[in-house]
């Protein structure tokens, strides 16, 4: 079952914008063997310019589906992150599917009537920058929290490609330590280990 939690900045979220956001959303249910119990995060937001920008995450195990998007209209804007989240959903299917076949013998995560399709959208980085020229000081403009759940390296990799980010934290299933996957300018993976 998806849980809705729909947050408004510099709008006020009516019953007719929360009703689109999970109809659209509940779409997704189509993708799954059974409808995950999950949170789903919308925020939405309008911009001096009347531009808008609406972010959908939806955390479940081993997996975190999320997208945003920046348009002049609300419902256009919702109508493409649905886009942006099936396409994550059709590309990592098969190996999805195959890492939980490995890790817990259960039945497959997504449904197997979806075909795999390219196709993923760079998602905004948590960006770290200085202060009015002064190298000494940075302002944090972004802050993310999350759980470190254990995997290994190659379920970290995929968990990055989905969020489309170039990075991603976890918890190493054997060592129990912190690890960072990251994407290298050559385009093949590095690993970072850390030590107690």
């Amino acid at each position: 079952m998806l849980n809705y939690n729909i947050r408004g900045e510099n709008i006020e979220v009516t019953p007719a914008i929360r009703e689109y956001v999970e109809k659209k959303i509940d779409k997704l249910e189509r993708y799954f063997n059974d409808t995950p119990d999950a949170n789903v995060h919308v925020n939405l937001k309008v911009y001096n310019d009347k531009q808008t920008k609406a972010e959908v995450t939806i955390p479940m195990p081993r997996l975190t589906l999320r997208a945003e998007e920046r348009h002049e209209d609300l419902y256009a804007a919702v109508d493409l992150i649905l886009d942006k989240l099936e396409r994550q959903i059709r590309k990592h299917k098969t190996k999805v599917n195959r890492k939980f076949r490995e890790k817990t013998n259960e039945p497959e995560f997504f449904a197997t009537t979806v075909d795999a399709e390219n196709g993923i959208e760079e998602l905004e980085p948590v960006t770290v920058g200085a202060d009015d020229g002064d190298e000494s000081e940075f302002d944090i403009v972004r802050t993310k929290t999350f759980n470190l759940k254990p995997m290994d390296s190659e379920e970290a990799v995929l968990q990055m490609n989905m969020l489309g980010h170039s990075f991603y934290v976890f918890t190493d299933a054997d060592s129990n330590g912190t690890n960072i996957v990251y994407k290298r300018k050559d385009g093949k993976y590095g690993l970072i280990e850390t030590e107690a």
